[in-house]
């Protein structure tokens, strides 16, 4: 009995395995992944939230007009002062405008082969669109070059074009109230005034066009007629 050993009554501690086994002693390292799962939901919920409400907010980018009273109240001068400088909005009155010329719808006189064969004439001849237009253009140009009479007239110009000599010629026709030396010099301005048709490129039927144009000079001072006047060369 003596030899035998002295049983104790404290049991025994635990070993490290089981202390594992049952999760004591872990309690910091498995809240950390719980911490961080938190975080990331919180960040989540607030870019879910952000977003919409950038989206509803955010500026469209259309830039509203100006109204005309706010025109009005930026503008540094007075209305009144606007109105005498002639702003670019303010149109002229249209009845006291002074026309110098006045240039009737063109009238094909003759196109042929050749200014010795008679041809046809009126709708029966084609249009030759860049040497008419040049035409008007070059008496509306001249309109310094018509006599000054102090009076009303009106000269008819006569336009023969030539493709076989590439020529073009310009007189004053019997038509016209206006004749003789005046006249004559008002016709060699239109002249001279013409650019050289494009001989190869423009396109027509015949060798030989007359074109004429009476071309009316107002009166000094006198105004513009109203819609219901002669009609003008468009």
């Amino acid at each position: 009995m003596a030899g035998r050993p002295r049983p104790t009554s404290f049991p025994s501690a635990p070993s490290e395995p089981s202390l594992r086994r049952l999760g004591v002693g872990r309690g910091s390292e498995a809240d950390r992944p719980l911490r961080a799962q938190l975080v990331v939901a919180l960040v989540v919920g607030l870019i879910l939230l952000a977003v919409p409400l950038y989206l509803w907010r955010r500026p469209s980018g259309k830039v509203e007009p100006p109204t005309g009273s706010t025109l009005a109240a930026q503008s540094p001068l007075p209305a009144a002062l606007d109105r005498s400088a002639g702003s670019p909005g303010a149109a002229p009155d249209a009845g006291k405008v002074e026309e110098r010329v006045r240039i009737a719808a063109l009238q094909r006189v003759k196109c042929s082969a050749s200014q010795a064969v008679q041809g046809q004439s009126g709708s029966l001849c084609d249009s030759l669109p860049k040497v008419e237009e040049a035409f008007v253009k070059a008496i509306r140009d001249t309109v310094d070059c018509a006599p000054k009479m102090g009076k009303e007239g009106t000269i008819n110009y006569v336009l023969n074009v030539d493709f076989n000599h590439r020529s073009v010629h310009v007189f004053p026709g019997a038509s016209g109230t206006w004749k003789g030396p005046q006249a004559r010099r008002a016709a060699n301005c239109i002249k001279r005034s013409l650019p050289a048709p494009a001989w190869d490129s423009t396109l027509h039927q015949y060798r030989h066009y007359v074109i004429a144009a009476l071309a009316t000079y107002p009166a000094p001072g006198a105004t513009a007629p109203t819609a219901s006047g002669a009609p003008l060369f468009e």
